[in-house]
């Protein structure tokens, strides 16, 4: 028996049709889905016929239920071993904050074919839903993605979370629902000015959805205030501010 094909698909922030043609060529074609919880996921049998395929929740839910990195990766590879085409379904993009190149490797280490479908990542699509642009000509050159999930000062956290605050440009936060108060007092104490925009946006690009606007001062507050819950993505630059002019 011959190898099954694996592909890495980017389902993109929030609803199915934001998902691209080729992902959905390759849900069409797979035997296997195994499905994260963020993206399209839940409206699998609403837009693809699943009749043959075998789905399989491979969520990895925030402080909740998780299933292990290796574990995915053993089952790409047994899947494939048994001549079956995987798609491993990924929220936004497989190679923003997804773990995909990992998922790759171990493909690669195994033997087998594995290729990548780009999606639409929830770190500038969500902010766009809300009416938020991480870039506007005359107002901001450059915007960052960083991950939120370690605190800053955290052993392992890789973000410099002093240097971005002297940017001048757009912070894009994802997975930082918990830390964000911590978040937000580092850049303030880096000497970001406390009256800098800020938006939050949960589950955006669902129907869903919830936009609130604040500062950088008063973000954290008006998160607990609001009941933010994961997913969600803030920002925090001049172009939080632009939603408001229209």
């Amino acid at each position: 028996m011959s190898n099954g094909h694996i592909t890495l698909v980017g389902g993109g922030p929030g609803g199915w049709d934001l998902l691209t043609i080729r992902g959905l060529r390759a849900l069409e074609a797979a035997d296997v889905i195994l499905a994260d919880h963020l993206g399209p996921s839940a409206e699998l049998e609403d837009f693809l016929d699943l009749s043959g395929k075998e789905v399989v929740d491979v969520a990895k839910l925030p402080y909740a239920k998780q299933v292990a990195q290796e574990r995915i990766n053993e089952m790409l590879v047994s899947y494939a071993r048994d001549g079956k085409d995987v798609v491993r379904l990924k929220g936004g993009d497989p190679y923003v904050f997804g773990r995909g190149f990992e998922e790759l490797q171990a493909c690669a280490a195994a033997g087998l074919e594995c290729s990548v479908v780009p999606g639409v990542t929830s770190a500038i699509s969500v902010p766009a839903a809300a009416g938020v642009p991480v870039t506007q000509r005359g107002v901001t050159h450059a915007f960052t993605v960083a991950s939120g999930h370690l605190p800053p000062g955290h052993e392992k956290s890789l973000v410099d979370w002093s240097a971005l605050a002297r940017t001048g440009g757009t912070i894009v936060v994802v997975m930082g629902v918990r830390n964000a108060r911590a978040i937000a007092d580092a850049l303030l104490e880096a000497g970001l000015d406390p009256a800098t925009p800020a938006a939050v946006i949960q589950e955006g690009e669902t129907d869903t959805q919830r936009v609130f606007f604040a500062t950088t001062a008063t973000l954290a507050d008006e998160m607990e205030t609001r009941n933010i819950a994961a997913p969600a993505v803030y920002v925090v630059g001049e172009v939080a501010g632009l939603a408001h002019a229209g």
